[in-house]
């Protein structure tokens, strides 16, 4: 389950459990600012893979560091976040037991065959 280290005020109902991925190259702060009386603000390292809960009114904004700064890069609503869960009716108990991993390689082999690629050199003449 998310991490909370600053729960949610009693207040809030209908919290959303969001997710959100850091695709760029540079640190990211990830703050909440528009919902009373609670903080929510956490570094999110490039790659890294950000699950929280908020309220379905929350909106997130991501500050992209820079060398001795950051700037607000993007304003996000937490409901475009939202980690949708199935339902039990969702899951299918007739397929345990079949392997439904695809064998097929993800990356097509290297050519291992060697050969000689020097050409001697033709002088025109």
């Amino acid at each position: 389950m998310a991490q909370i280290l600053d729960p949610l005020p009693p207040e809030q109902s209908g919290n959303l459990l969001c997710c959100y991925v850091n695709a760029t190259s540079k640190i990211q702060i990830a703050r909440i600012c528009n919902i009373s009386n609670w903080y929510f603000e956490r570094v999110v390292f490039p790659g890294q893979r950000l699950v929280f809960e908020a309220p379905v009114e929350a909106q997130m904004e991501i500050h992209t560091g820079m060398m001795a700064s950051a700037i607000l890069s993007d304003t996000i609503a937490c409901d475009r976040l939202a980690i949708h869960e199935p339902s039990s009716s969702e899951f299918h108990t007739d397929s345990i037991g079949i392997d439904t991993i695809s064998t097929k390689p993800m990356v097509q082999s290297i050519n291992t065959k060697i050969e000689n690629t020097t050409k001697p050199l033709k002088i025109a003449g």
